[in-house]
């Protein structure tokens, strides 16, 4: 079975050459799923890893666009739907200028896995540009989301394709993407976009989920093992949408959370991160971290500065994929940390996971611990079919019964496959299954 795998393996490096992002997500993925072979050798027959691998679309598209100087400035667009077995295409866009097609068929790799294992009936997909929101002003913002969704509105809808947002994609740029779709289409499809404002259609809760949701995945686990977030010592890499609602919940869970970053360097408080503020410099005022320590006379501010040689009992990556190193994972497990829940998709290097599992922290996967958004997400899909409106504490509360849901799920397939506590397998194969059935009950479509 490994010689198949590893074959596999091989031929998906050369169909897709140079995209190093989704090897990686794929590596991590097919090689945990030889169990589930054994036990399932219609999947082998049906060839069910390889037709997920392949995306059943890839749109690339020219976008050009006018800066407010004059200048015709032009990115390219892309948006991948990798499979609908489940539903159809649910994943975020990303605006940011290291995107390239690798980084989207990675995320929407993951994203098929992740949405599989919430239980809710989407597929997964993920689209974007190589146009970076930083340092624009909102009317270029605009100009470039509109030109982005002239293309882009054929290919979506709320049956076929639901994007959302992910980094440099947040409410202003749903906003203007959903406004040009309105526009072209002539239709309020309220169920196209996720991630709205809940003053047209959105979801409350949306904007806090990823965060939260990873908070509520990290207490199922210490759960698991007698233990829980009361006065734990914590770090959140980042300073956006997932870390700073990551941070809020933490706190209001009674853990302390001392440190969190961004591209630029580390923000440590010994007294605690004031969430106030970093929603105020990064919501509000779209400012670098560094002013924080400004405002916090007692706070350092390390400037490029690794997040991660903080000592901590709880480690939340929720920035970037692979942040998160071998030798960072090593300093964090010898500082005595126990914990870590990813925020970001794949934050951790293939390494980094390594010295994690074999030093026996828990850790909580991307695939699993931030599946909260498109939970939401699909949640919002369901207000919007049923022009419902839910309040902030109901969706909340279905928000943490589905991460509670989604521990137990991966949790126990672990330890079906003879791995109890290894949430990487426990994800993979859960996920995995639930993709094959749909796919074999389909046909060789």
């Amino acid at each position: 079975m490994k010689d198949r795998i590893d074959r596999i393996f091989e031929n998906i490096i050369l169909r897709n050459p140079g995209e190093l992002e989704f090897h990686q997500a794929v590596k991590e993925v097919v090689e945990t799923l030889g169990p589930a072979l054994q036990r399932h050798p219609e999947y082998a027959e049906h060839k069910i890893i390889e037709r997920i691998c392949e995306p059943e679309r890839q749109i690339i598209f020219r976008v050009p666009w006018q800066n407010d100087r004059g200048e015709v400035e032009i990115n390219r667009g892309f948006r991948v739907g990798f499979n609908s077995a489940l539903g159809p295409y649910k994943g975020g866009l990303r605006f940011h200028p290291s995107v390239y097609l690798g980084t989207i068929k990675f995320l929407g790799f993951e994203q098929v896995f992740k949405n599989a294992i919430t239980g809710m009936p989407i597929g997964g997909g993920k689209g974007g540009a190589d146009f970076d929101p930083k340092g624009k002003s909102d009317s270029e913002v605009m100009r470039f989301c509109q030109s982005y969704m002239t293309e882009l509105y054929r290919h979506i809808g709320e049956f076929t394709d639901v994007p959302a947002g992910d980094i440099g994609v947040g409410g202003r740029e749903i906003g203007y993407l959903f406004g040009q779709y309105k526009r072209i289409t002539n239709r309020y499809e309220s169920g196209v976009l996720t991630g709205k404002s809940p003053q047209w259609g959105g979801a409350l809760v949306r904007r806090e989920s990823t965060g939260y949701g990873t908070v509520f995945f990290v207490e199922e686990m210490l759960k698991a093992r007698r233990d829980g977030l009361e006065g734990k010592t914590c770090v959140v890499s980042g300073s956006g949408n997932v870390a700073i609602y990551a941070i809020e919940k933490l706190q209001a869970l009674g853990a302390k959370v001392v440190a969190c970053s961004d591209s630029n360097g580390v923000i440590y408080h010994a007294d605690g991160i004031d969430v106030d503020t970093v929603k105020r410099l990064k919501e509000v005022e779209r400012r670098r971290i560094l002013y924080y320590a400004e405002i916090h006379t007692d706070a350092e501010y390390i400037e490029g500065g690794n997040i991660w040689n903080i000592p901590c009992q709880l480690a939340l990556p929720c920035a970037t994929q692979n942040e998160l190193s071998e030798e960072s994972a090593r300093t964090l497990v010898a500082n005595g940390c126990i914990a870590i829940g990813e925020g970001a998709n794949m934050p951790t290097t293939p390494a980094g996971v390594k010295v994690f599992q074999d030093a026996g922290v828990a850790y909580g996967l991307g695939k699993a611990a931030n599946a909260g958004g498109v939970a939401t997400s699909a949640l919002e899909m369901q207000q919007n079919a049923s022009r419902d409106a839910w309040s902030f504490e109901y969706t909340e509360k279905r928000l943490r019964s589905i991460m509670k849901s989604i521990h137990q799920d991966c949790y126990e397939t672990a330890a079906e496959y003879d791995n109890p506590g290894n949430y990487v397998i426990g994800a993979n194969i859960a996920g995995f299954r639930r993709v094959a059935e749909a796919m074999l009950a389909f046909g060789i479509i």
